[in-house]
């Protein structure tokens, strides 16, 4: 099995579920005590959420390509990154190493066979710009995302509540009835796409199929780097 690496931090707490979800399935696929050969460098979300919040991609995308260099050097065979949010910077990343780079969104279009018209949570940045939308597009599937004020509300749940390791029963709730107003707009499934979502939501939230983008990219990653 190929070394993985992992570029996390992006909040500590999706690169947790990262770690978890990706030795498990290592282990169910191949049994007894194995894990995966991984490597994970933590990023500081401080300056990684600064540069967000003020536009600064390009130093966005300096910041990760070098993560990524490193993780190469260190004897990764393949990239993961460990968020949605940064998919923005993700020619960057990919432009800086020579091993694979697993890419968040083609994982989990991969889980979406079938659906056309598809709801999407995430950060206002993944909700909002194109890198995202575009690129699913590709895939054949057309994003629905939540009207205001329903994008702000999911944003900043993720940025004040679950990427400090809070979990509200309130906003769970509120969360549940976003997802209902997408599904009124169509929507035939909903992608959880930000990687701390899944921490706050589950199948039983939703009347319609969720895709978790967290377990579609460790999945796909595995299938990497076991081919």
């Amino acid at each position: 099995m190929r070394t993985i690496g992992l570029i996390g931090g992006m909040s500590w707490e999706s690169s947790a579920e990262y770690y978890r979800l990706l030795n498990e399935e290592t282990r169910r696929r191949l049994g007894g005590h194995h894990c995966a050969p991984s490597l994970l460098l933590t990023v500081d979300f401080a300056e990684v959420e600064e540069l967000q919040r003020t536009g600064r991609w390009e130093r966005s995308g300096e910041l990760l390509a070098d993560a990524a260099r490193r993780l190469e050097g260190a004897g990764a065979e393949l990239v993961l990154l460990c968020t949605n949010t940064m998919r923005k910077v993700a020619d960057a990343i990919t432009d800086a190493v020579d091993v694979p780079f697993v890419h968040i969104v083609d994982a989990t279009a991969q889980r979406l066979a079938g659906f056309r018209k598809v709801g999407l949570l995430g950060t206002r940045f993944t909700m909002e710009q194109d890198f995202y939308r575009d690129r699913m597009r590709g895939h054949g599937i057309e994003l629905v995302v939540p009207e205001e004020p329903d994008r702000t509300l999911v944003h900043d749940v993720i940025y004040r509540e679950l990427t400090r390791n809070r979990v509200e029963p309130a906003s769970r709730a509120a969360y549940r009835d976003v997802m209902a107003r997408l599904v009124e707009r169509g929507a035939e499934a909903i992608v959880l796409g930000c990687t701390e979502i899944t921490l706050l939501v589950d199948a039983s939230d939703a009347t319609v199929p969720l895709v978790d983008s967290t377990r579609a990219h460790v999945e796909a990653g595995v299938d990497r780097a076991l081919a």
